[in-house]
């Protein structure tokens, strides 16, 4: 027996080597579990975001669109701050949106600008993201809608066949939520989609208004108004205003397309409509309703103020000179009938109510006509 190891003196060191193997294996697990719990969290994440997208997707109306990005995207992303800038350069999709009765002021954190200078960040890509700190004289701009501003952000630019048409702009409280070395690819597919879905939703809402617009003057058509109208019976009756309506009617229009030919008659209707829009508010609408006519509505008007907006009207129109595109110019006078409908008057059937208002203006207009015209007269 001499010289032999007992098998107890080598059971520690089994027995430790067991132990390390358990630990590791224990190490292991928890490891597995880790990787599990971010794969079922990525997973979740996708859904989340694949769902977002299949919302988006199927938006046809730009509110819908809108509400979806502010609402739905900070969900999925578990985001503090999401804001969109949109290029307009001639204000014409605001004018549209307007038209179309989008209240923008529904969306606090939907900015317009004219042009790229205007967020005064000429350093700024406009093809790729950007990720970062955020860093006030370069950002600010972008995200002025907020009072508290992120600690982090991300500037992703909406492309569209090569051109910019604005920004998504997206922020978190967290430092670390956006960093510059981060890789991009996701965000730019989540750029690009939101990109695809605002042009598609404007171009719908495009083919709408074109529907209820007047190709000459490119203002409001008689449908359009006479559904307007309407609403806004049934608006100044439950929020308890008045309301009036001009009838108005370009003087001796005959004599100038017989004078001056078509294409100057044409440019003489152009003109007295931009210089009616000119004197009418945002909320206020203006129509063509056939040949030389045109019909305004003010809302939350009384007959002075509505008496105030229509001599202004009159007069911008009679002591300034037409500029004609082939004949030189030509002066042009307007005749004006108003009505009103108060707050006490607004009772009954709204067709009704909107019809008697507009046959209104209408026997005012052809009193003005009898009286000599370039005038306004009410009833």
């Amino acid at each position: 027996m001499t010289g032999t190891v007992p098998f107890s003196a080598s059971h520690p060191s089994q027995l430790s080597v067991q132990d390390e193997l358990r630990m590791e294996n224990r190490l292991l697990r928890a490891r597995l579990e880790e990787i599990l719990e971010h794969a079922h969290r990525n997973q979740n994440i996708m859904e989340r975001h694949q769902k977002f997208e299949l919302q988006i997707i199927g938006a046809s109306h730009f509110r819908e669109l809108i509400t979806s990005v502010f609402s739905s995207l900070a969900t999925t992303s578990e985001l503090d701050v999401v804001n969109l800038i949109l290029l307009d350069p001639r204000q014409e999709l605001q004018q549209m949106l307007h038209d179309l009765r989008i209240n923008l002021r529904e969306f606090p954190h939907m900015l317009f600008v004219r042009s790229e200078r205007e967020l005064q960040t000429p350093s700024i890509s406009t093809t790729k993201p950007v990720l970062g700190p955020y860093q006030r004289h370069l950002y600010e701009q972008f995200f002025r809608s907020y009072s508290k501003k992120p600690a982090s952000v991300a500037l992703i630019p909406l492309i569209r066949q090569g051109r910019l048409i604005g920004y998504l702009n997206l922020g978190s409280y967290s430092i670390d939520r956006f960093l510059p070395t981060m890789a991009t690819d996701f965000i730019e597919r989540l750029g690009s989609i939101i990109a695809i879905c605002l042009e598609n939703v404007i171009n719908n809402e495009r083919l709408t208004y074109i529907g209820l617009t007047d190709p000459l003057t490119n203002v409001s058509n008689r449908r359009y108004v006479e559904q307007r109208t309407l609403e806004e019976i049934g608006r100044a009756r439950r929020q308890g205003y008045g309301i009036a309506c001009m009838y108005l009617d370009i003087d001796f229009f005959k004599k100038i397309n017989d004078q001056y030919g078509h294409q100057g008659g044409d440019d003489v209707l152009c003109e007295v409509a931009r210089r009616i829009k000119a004197e009418l508010r945002l909320s206020d609408t203006l129509g063509r309703f056939g040949g030389e006519e045109f019909v305004v509505l003010l809302i939350n008007a009384n007959l002075q103020d509505a008496m105030l907006v229509a001599e202004r009207i009159r007069r911008s129109i009679a002591e300034k000179m037409f500029a004609l595109s082939e004949a030189g110019h030509c002066n042009c006078t307007i005749s004006i009938g108003l009505t009103t409908v108060s707050e006490k008057l607004n009772r009954g059937d709204e067709a009704i109510v909107a019809k008697e208002m507009i046959c209104r203006a209408d026997r005012a207009l052809y009193d003005a006509k009898r009286s000599g015209r370039n005038m306004v007269r009410c009833e």
